[in-house]
């Protein structure tokens, strides 16, 4: 089957991410799967021409607004995979919500990446009752051999000896839902007590104004560091060598810095918010926090017990295994799609 797969594709990103696993699936079932970026396209009438141009029998879309809504209307079979934005933003947004709730009822399915995403989607479209299924991401991670940690810290201005640093890496692209200036004056503070703990950030540009603020914030915020966005291999590898992988977003759907981290046996920290909540476990799999002052006494708490650090590595890494397989993800995308196929023969 021919397939048109759009996501947006900032690279590095977890929508790019995901994007690329899911097309590997489906391509791993025989598929010729297309994966192009949303952000190419202004209106259903842009991706018209490239449809009957390229001869797609269906299509899937990651975002039900801003990937979805270019499928509607064009009488080919699609289904959409719900991600952390859409659900937990744009629905707040009555023109969107409309709009969405019209992609729904054209998708022959949708994936949830939890019961409580399916939850949220049903009480704000309740026709879709019976078309979405649960899948949580699968993960797959890959450190690079070759990548060095000594060069890692001269990029982030870290000029200390690695044997007595404690890196807390925070992984985002900088946008104010991932709210990256969260916790600068309270981390800043402790690095003024201890000049060992650094934070540093890694993430693309996404909003240029709002770097500009994340740019002025780091320069006057002590132990904090910025970088740009990092091939994956790269940033598995620097997850790797840091203290914790730190997430302080204001909403999530799911995320998979998260994952990844736990995956590579690095302990997580992550705002406590429902999308974070889903797959962290207070003290069982990670530390989640409330506020600024919370994370900073629970970082001291990872820092100063090597045995709660074993402990989460280990449980964390055991709820991946069990619940984000890569293998049941690659297993339930090339089901969905035979119903494709289907409405083809239909």
């Amino acid at each position: 089957m021919r397939l048109l797969f759009l996501a947006v594709l900032r690279a590095h990103t977890g929508n790019a991410v995901t994007a690329e696993r899911v097309r590997a699936h489906l391509e791993a079932a025989g598929h010729c799967c297309v994966l192009r970026d949303a952000s190419e396209f202004a209106s259903p009438a842009d991706v018209a021409d490239l449809l009957e141009a390229q001869h797609f029998e269906g299509a899937l879309a990651l975002h039900l607004y801003r990937g979805g809504r270019l499928l509607q209307g064009h009488r080919i079979p699609f289904g959409i995979i719900f991600g952390g934005t859409d659900v937990n933003e744009d629905a707040g947004q009555e023109e969107k919500k409309e709009v969405m709730g019209n992609v729904l009822q054209e998708a022959r399915f949708a994936v949830a990446f939890t019961e409580a995403m399916k939850e949220a989607v049903l009480t704000q479209w309740p026709h879709a009752k019976g078309k979405i299924y649960v899948q949580s991401q699968g993960i797959a991670t890959t450190p690079n051999a070759a990548f060095d940690w000594n060069s890692f810290l001269q990029r982030a201005e870290i000029h200390r000896s690695p044997d007595s640093l404690h890196v807390f890496l925070l992984v985002c692209g900088l946008r104010r839902v991932k709210d990256p200036l969260y916790l600068l004056d309270a981390f800043s503070e402790w690095h003024r007590e201890e000049p060992s703990v650094y934070m540093v950030i890694v993430g693309p540009e996404v909003d240029p104004l709002f770097t500009r603020e994340v740019r002025a914030g780091v320069e006057r915020a002590r132990g904090v560091r910025l970088l740009g966005e990092m091939p994956q291999g790269d940033l598995h590898a620097a997850l790797r060598r840091c203290c914790a992988l730190v997430n302080s977003s204001v909403s999530e759907g799911m995320s998979a810095a998260i994952l990844e981290a736990m995956n590579l046996e690095v302990p997580v920290l992550a705002r406590n918010i429902p999308g974070n909540a889903t797959v962290v476990t207070h003290e069982v799999t990670g530390l989640l926090f409330t506020d600024p002052q919370e994370f900073v006494h629970l970082a001291k708490r990872l820092v100063s017990e090597p045995a709660l650090e074993k402990e989460l590595i280990a449980n964390g890494k055991a709820y991946v295994n069990r619940l984000h397989s890569w293998e049941v993800e690659r297993d339930t995308y090339q089901h969905l799609i035979q119903k494709l196929e289907g409405d083809m023969e239909d």
